[in-house]
């Protein structure tokens, strides 16, 4: 991908690839695994810590994109052997913790993997859609069936 297409977005408060890239990462270590750690404890206290969403905004600049898709990579395979090692159950799916925002409260843990795994797929749409965006105008007459390149 060339350089400048990674720091491109899709306007004011969106974010580039580089800076979700950056966001995963901060997920992969304060979020997702930490959050079923909790729910999958003893402890009687489940209300998971706040997650700051824009954290890789501080955290990021001046490492290259290699390096973090490095980081990434060992991360998510370390969490996902983690979670996999659980060999969770059915009553393990189901139960709870408390997310910080009261409008979300208590949250099973079946629900916790699966909002990582659409948030996921979400973020990798979002970067698609910049780098299809970037090259409309190549496609040449084949843009009128693309819908997402209609201005």
């Amino acid at each position: 991908v060339p350089e400048d297409w990674l720091h491109r977005n899709e306007g004011e408060n969106t974010w580039s690839a580089f800076d979700v890239l950056g966001h995963l990462i901060h997920g992969e270590k304060t979020d997702w695994m930490p959050r079923a750690r909790i729910i999958l404890s003893d402890a009687k206290q489940k209300t998971f810590e706040p997650f700051d969403r824009f954290a890789q905004m501080r955290g990021n600049y001046g490492k290259s994109l290699w390096n973090l898709f490095k980081e990434f990579d060992e991360l998510r395979k370390k969490n996902v052997e983690e979670l996999e090692s659980y060999n969770l159950t059915d009553e393990q799916l189901q139960m709870t913790g408390y997310h910080p925002d009261q409008k979300l409260g208590k949250v099973t843990l079946q629900q916790l993997i699966s909002t990582w795994t659409i948030h996921d797929l979400v973020h990798i749409n979002q970067m698609t859609r910049v780098f299809a965006k970037l090259n409309k105008d190549l496609v040449g007459p084949w843009k009128q069936y693309i819908n997402l390149l209609d201005d």
